[in-house]
């Protein structure tokens, strides 16, 4: 299976630069899985294709504002950094750019020595740990001085942060947003719960993956990266009952998915606990949870576009790509959804 095999064609003005005003305005391609047949709607239409006794899963994860840009202490460089994954309470996995010029011990001070990071590793993959000394509560920093980590594909600055955070965001720890999940308003997802649709929710922080492209030409020789994710006794207990009624599983995003397969036992059903997943999903993959799913329009030849392969299968899903560019749908982060059922 070759990376090259996930490719289509995307002309770059298709990719969305800003989120729409009304979350649930933009637009929604319904694919059949079994057949490949796609209907063309709204997002909010999305209620269509739920059912009564069906379990819409959510990542309830909140992103940081992960990106921080200092000074390299002695020099005055500007340095930026991506905070990736908490390893101890000061101790971050870390992005730095320009690398060369983070050696061990170089120490970078943000907001005029308000919070100061010290490289004290790098690792194999380039990334470096950092310590970081400050006075007061961390969190409360890092939202004063750091910036929302937007994707490299997204130029503009964002105006409001809160729209690159879902509504039902909770749990602080993601450098990047589970995307699929900013089409919903709270009053659509009322609405959902309101005709009998179960809302279970997970946590998973979304890092570097996101961001990493698939490097190798063989799909099977590329490398995820390490993810934490948390599943309650309570939100795994109602995945499974309507797993057992006979009702479908419906995933909120490729992060939603990656969690309950990795939580899943043999039997197909979520057990509660928590860990870190370097799960990889790609053609040939057999699922154990899940039924659907809601998700964005994905990069070329990018492990996202190769997990809903797994699910629809690549002729189908390249299919609906090939009509989605055509019909001039916005792709990425803020751009328009699939529901995949």
């Amino acid at each position: 299976m070759r990376t090259k095999d996930f490719d289509f064609y995307l002309p770059e003005e298709l990719i969305a630069q800003d989120p729409l005003e009304d979350r649930s305005s933009s637009r929604l391609l319904k694919l059949d899985k079994k057949t490949g047949e796609w209907e063309h709607k709204i997002f909010k239409n999305v209620i269509e294709y739920l059912k009564p006794g069906d379990c819409l899963v959510l990542n309830n994860t909140k992103v940081i504002p992960a990106r921080l840009i200092g000074e390299k202490e002695g020099t005055g460089a500007k340095i930026e950094l991506l905070l990736l994954k908490r390893k101890e309470n000061d101790i971050w996995e870390t992005l730095v750019k320009p690398g060369k010029k983070a050696k061990p011990g170089t120490k970078i001070s943000f907001g005029n020595g308000l919070l100061v990071g010290e490289i004290i590793e790098v690792l194999e993959d380039g990334n470096r740990h950092v310590k970081f000394t400050y006075q007061g509560i961390f969190e409360e920093i890092l939202d004063q001085l750091g910036q929302m980590p937007l994707p490299p594909y997204i130029t503009h600055q964002l105006k409001d942060k809160d729209r690159y955070q879902t509504v039902y965001a909770k749990y602080e720890g993601s450098a990047a947003a589970p995307t699929a999940g900013l089409h919903f308003t709270k009053e659509l997802l009322k609405q959902i719960e309101e005709m009998g649709v179960v809302i279970a929710n997970v946590t998973l922080h979304v890092g570097l993956g996101t961001f990493r492209p698939v490097k190798v030409d063989n799909v099977l020789e590329h490398h995820m990266h390490s993810e934490f994710y948390q599943v309650e006794k309570a939100e795994a207990d109602k995945i499974n009952e309507v797993k057992r009624n006979g009702g479908r599983i419906i995933c909120v995003g490729t992060t939603s998915c990656r969690t309950i397969e990795s939580a899943a036992d043999e039997n197909g059903y979520v057990m509660a606990g928590s860990g870190d997943t370097d799960i990889f999903i790609y053609p040939g993959y057999q699922f154990k949870v899940l039924d659907g799913l809601i998700t964005n329009f994905h990069l070329p030849q990018s492990t996202l576009l190769m997990l809903v392969s797994a699910l629809a299968g690549k002729e189908h899903i390249l299919a609906a790509y090939e009509e989605a560019v055509k019909e001039k749908y916005r792709f990425f982060s803020f751009g328009d959804a699939m529901i995949i059922i």
